[in-house]
């Protein structure tokens, strides 16, 4: 089975560099994936010698400073130097006569928006009215819709993020349990008897075709490591058929990304 990570950190002064990354992806089986802009850094050009010094192993997702006037400009510069996505969150507006700009922008480039937010953001109308409007661009929702965000998930909160797949252009990131639950005190081997409820919510309304496996990669450095970040979703959430799981963890992702 083909394994694609689509969420994953690496910098030259700020999380781990890439070599780091290349060791527990082979270490781990992991074939290609996704290296996500972390926030405040809009110089996009580590990432881009990742892509271009690893041919077809990974995409790369770029910020540009949205309140900048010339963003959409920057934006299509990136893309020419081969970015798969931008990374957008769902308030995220342009300044100027058009506040959707920088989206219209990704989807005229054929980029693919990685949005990270809460889930109050996610679930809002004016993010479902956004979607809907712009029904050619492809937005991968991160981090569970933001349920990792959350010390104590409100469901029904969750429930209206969640109601974003009624959009076809919708993905949902499926994370490791770490991410949302929390280390078990005093510590007991699992940790986690199984899968989240917010996990089982987001299959019920996204189905596995639709949900993508990331890592967060290195942060899961510091909850259940890289291997079991992988491990536990890929071999404890039993309501995926063989499949399924081939989807979530691989072939979704080869669906969305371009892996140049």
């Amino acid at each position: 089975m083909l394994i694609v990570d689509t969420h994953c950190h690496v910098g030259r002064y700020w999380f781990e560099p890439v070599e780091t990354l290349l060791f527990q992806m082979e270490r781990n089986g992991v074939d290609k994936a996704v290296l996500v802009q972390y926030r405040g850094n809009y110089d996009n050009s580590y990432l881009m010698d990742c892509v271009r010094s690893h041919p077809g192993r990974f995409a790369a997702v770029v910020l540009v400073d949205t309140q900048s006037s010339d963003a959409p400009e920057t934006l299509e510069m990136w893309a020419t130097r081969g970015a798969a996505g931008v990374r957008l969150a769902p308030d995220e507006r342009s300044p100027g006569p058009d506040p959707l700009a920088i989206w219209r922008k990704a989807s005229e480039l054929g980029l693919v928006v990685s949005s990270l937010g809460t889930v109050g953001k996610f679930a809002s109308s004016e993010f479902r009215s956004l979607v809907g409007e712009l029904s050619d661009l492809r937005v991968v929702i991160e981090h569970l819709a933001g349920a990792d965000l959350e010390p104590e998930l409100d469901y029904g909160q969750f429930e209206e993020a969640l109601a974003l797949a009624r959009y076809p252009n919708t993905y949902i990131k499926l994370p490791g349990f770490g991410e949302v639950l929390p280390r078990p005190m005093p510590f007991r081997e699992p940790p986690f008897d199984g899968p989240p409820k917010a996990v089982r919510m987001a299959y019920d309304a996204f189905g596995a075709r639709r949900m993508m496996w990331g890592s967060d990669y290195p942060p899961s450095g510091s909850r259940e490591g890289y291997a079991n970040a992988l491990r536990f979703p890929l071999e404890r959430i039993d309501f995926f058929s063989d499949e399924e799981r081939e989807w979530a963890f691989g072939k979704t992702a080869l669906s969305v990304w371009k892996f140049e």
